[in-house]
């Protein structure tokens, strides 16, 4: 498979520029959670209302800012807005809504919210391969790059369980991080290894719960 060095990136791709900083960011920057308050646009709003098309409008949690610099998490900025602005709609499965975007094989799931904060807020994102065939062909995405999104994708959906069936199959020699730890991976091997460490897991929940000792 083609590398992803030398090649366009996503956001060349799609022919798109940064999500502006929203006015209300400046009271969101430092916190996860912002309280409603009398005056705020979402007032009147209730959690069935579609939420807003226009990526200027939000906010970004410390959880998300977090997520836009780890490596292995294919989010970013660009894709954000596009994804607000033309993405598919999908009622979260906890609260809020999801803008989906397909490209090249894979989703950019978007989570968002407007009923509880003072602004429109963008909570999480990540990354889900839906079409294994169009991923591979593709030059965005490097065999590492679909590894790494299909064994994060295992380890979240399962997250309190020991999944070493499901990291058995995969092969990721670049680190990405989930909780304090750097993993990777090798064909065969039944546990993510933390190179800082050595620590050895089966679960994202162990991953989380369990510091670096480095």
């Amino acid at each position: 498979m083609a590398s992803r060095q030398g090649g366009p990136s996503v956001e060349e791709m799609l022919g798109i520029g940064s999500l502006p900083e929203p006015e209300a960011y400046a009271a969101t920057v430092q916190r996860s959670a912002v309280e409603p308050q009398p005056q705020s646009p979402a007032k009147n709003r209730t959690p069935e209302d579609p939420p807003i098309r226009d990526p200027s409008r939000y906010a970004q949690t410390d959880h998300l800012r977090d997520r836009l610099t780890q490596p292995g998490r294919y989010i970013s900025l660009p894709i954000i807005s596009r994804a607000i602005e033309t993405g598919q709609l999908r009622w979260n499965s906890s609260d809020g809504w999801r803008f989906v975007l397909t490209r090249d094989g894979v989703e950019f799931v978007i989570v968002v919210t407007d009923t509880e904060t003072r602004s429109p807020v963008v909570v999480t994102g990540w990354t889900e391969v839906v079409d294994d065939d169009a991923a591979a062909r593709s030059p965005q995405w490097t065999d590492t790059d679909i590894e790494t999104i299909k064994l994060r994708s295992a380890l979240s959906r399962h997250r309190e369980s020991l999944v070493p069936d499901q990291i058995q199959p995969r092969a990721v020699c670049e680190p990405f991080r989930i909780g304090r730890h750097s993993v990777t991976t090798e064909p065969g091997c039944r546990d993510v290894v933390c190179i800082d460490c050595g620590g050895r897991f089966r679960s994202k929940s162990h991953l989380c719960e369990f510091p670096c000792s480095r």
